[in-house]
């Protein structure tokens, strides 16, 4: 039966709001195994490597997907190492030092410095609504880091730059990897993104040496979900959530991951934030949503320009 015009599948908004709490439970799980002695290096080549070798099974079966052009190899190469492997390193690092919430919150810089990148850099205006969009996303990042706790801020001076290196690090793999969209299915750029950070992690440390470590069964179990339930079961809600709705409707659907990571967070390992760093949390919540409405509205604008055109 076809689609009515303006009708929006339910089932596109539950995929991307279970995506967004697996991965808010992924932080969760990350924290744990820190909590447990597991390092954030050790984690982050355990995530990498087996996030590609499960990739790769998964995807062997539809060889076409893993088909690439030899001229893009260097393309996969920075996009894996210079965006993925630095992703998932300054997060994970991030929640090692500060709540799980927090660090996602700061992670949730990305769509801001997107805004000012296609602002300032892309031939797109700095309007008023991203402007403010950006200083409410600055604002509450500050609350959320607890900026009016000297204490509490001193302490955390790490773990809070390795958070807003995430959100730098996640822009420009958003950007640079928007590149390799056009050509590619996304589940073939995820996996080479994967491949080439798997790579560079297994060079800059030990080569598997994360693998040599003693962990328990319970360990294992949050690894092996942070592999499987964090990243792969995730990105393919995700994306197929995107395919029933718009992506822009999507990025605010997903904008409930920090906000069920601060929920179980709380539940599961009495991590609390204070009044202000909640309100924090929300300025930032409330800036993506502004950004991405912007984004949509922009885009339905420029699609009924071009049909008014079209149409003379």
């Amino acid at each position: 039966m076809p689609v009515e015009p303006g009708f929006i599948p339910r089932k596109g908004y539950v995929y991307v709001v279970a995506a967004a709490i697996l991965w808010a439970v992924s932080g969760t799980s990350g924290k744990f195994l820190f909590n447990q002695g597991v390092t954030p290096l050790q984690l982050v080549q355990l995530r990498v490597t087996l996030s590609a070798a499960f990739l790769f099974l998964v995807l062997i079966a539809k060889p076409g997907l893993l088909k690439i052009s030899p001229g893009d190899i260097l393309y996969f190469a920075v996009l894996g190492i210079s965006g993925l492997a630095m992703v998932i390193f300054s997060y994970f690092y991030a929640i090692s030092k500060i709540n799980v919430a927090v660090a996602i919150l700061l992670e949730y810089l990305a769509p801001v410095f997107i805004a000012i990148y296609y602002s300032f850099i892309a031939p797109e205006k700095l309007t008023r609504i991203t402007l403010l969009a950006i200083m409410l996303s600055v604002s509450g990042c500050c609350l959320a880091v607890g900026i009016h706790n000297v204490n509490l801020l001193a302490l955390n001076k790490r773990g809070i730059a390795a958070g807003v290196l995430s959100g730098l690090a996640y822009a420009w793999y958003a950007i640079y990897g928007e590149r390799g969209m056009r050509r590619y299915d996304p589940w073939t750029v995820v996996f080479y993104a994967f491949l080439f950070a798997s790579l560079f992690w297994n060079i800059a440390l030990e080569p598997f040496g994360a693998f040599r470590v003693r962990y328990t069964g319970i360990q294992w179990f949050w690894v092996i979900y942070i592999v499987v339930f964090g990243t792969a079961v995730p990105y393919g809600l995700y994306t197929t959530g995107i395919s029933l709705i718009r992506s822009t409707r999507a990025s605010v659907a997903a904008t409930l991951e920090p906000i069920a990571a601060a929920f179980i967070a709380w539940i599961f390992l009495g991590e609390h934030l204070d009044l202000l760093q909640i309100t924090g949390g929300a300025l930032v919540i409330a800036s993506v949503i502004i950004l991405q409405l912007r984004r949509e509205y922009d885009d339905t604008t420029s699609s009924l320009i071009r049909q008014k055109a079209e149409s003379r």
